[in-house]
C-alpha cells in the first residue's frame, strides 16, 4: 500500500479487515468467516473471494499455513482512515475551509482526540532552523504507518 491512495472499502470488505485489524495476528478464512456469521448467513467461499480480493489489492498480505492460507494486515486501519481524509482533503479547492467545516462536525470527544494528535505531532516536529529541519521529510503516499498493532486517537470508534 505504500504510495497508494486508497478508495474506501467495500462494506464486506470493510467487515473483514475490521476483524484482522482487530485480531491483529495472522487469521485464517475459517476464523474470519465464523466470526462474520454470528452478524450475518454468509458462505466461506465468499469470504474467501473477499480476501483473495484484498490480498490482490495489496490490504493484506497472506501465507501458507498447511492448506490454508493465513491473511495479515498491511497497514493499520489508523493509517487507512489516515489517508481517506487526506484524499478528501487534498481534493478541496479550498483545504481551510474544508478543515473549519470537518473540525465544526466534530464531537467534544473528537476535538480532545484532534488536540492530543496535534500535541503529539507538535513534540515530533523540528524547531525551524535547526539541522533537523532540513532533512528530508518520509515519503508521502498511502496508508502506511507504524506497527499492526498501534492504535491512536485518530482510530477511535472502529
Amino acid at each position: 500500500m505504500v504510495g497508494v491512495v486508497p478508495r474506501q472499502l467495500g462494506e464486506l470488505e470493510d467487515a473483514v479487515m475490521t476483524r484482522v485489524w482487530q485480531w491483529n495476528r495472522p487469521v485464517t478464512v475459517r476464523e474470519v468467516l465464523e466470526d462474520l456469521q454470528q452478524e450475518r448467513s454468509i458462505a466461506y467461499t465468499t469470504v474467501m473471494t473477499v480476501m483473495d480480493n484484498l490480498h490482490q489489492k495489496g490490504w493484506v498480505r497472506r501465507e501458507v499455513d498447511g492448506r490454508a492460507y493465513r491473511y495479515t494486515a498491511v497497514s493499520t486501519r489508523a493509517a487507512y482512515s489516515a489517508a481517506l481524509m487526506n484524499e478528501a482533503w487534498s481534493q478541496s479547492d479550498n483545504p481551510a475551509a474544508a478543515l473549519v467545516a470537518f473540525f465544526g462536525m466534530m464531537s467534544s470527544e473528537q476535538r480532545e482526540a484532534l488536540t492530543d494528535a496535534i500535541r503529539i505531532v507538535g513534540h515530533n516536529v523540528p524547531d525551524p532552523g535547526t539541522a533537523e529541519s532540513a532533512s528530508p521529510s518520509a515519503p508521502e503516499g498511502g496508508p502506511t504507518g507504524g506497527a499492526q498493532g498501534d492504535s491512536g486517537a485518530a482510530d477511535s470508534g472502529r
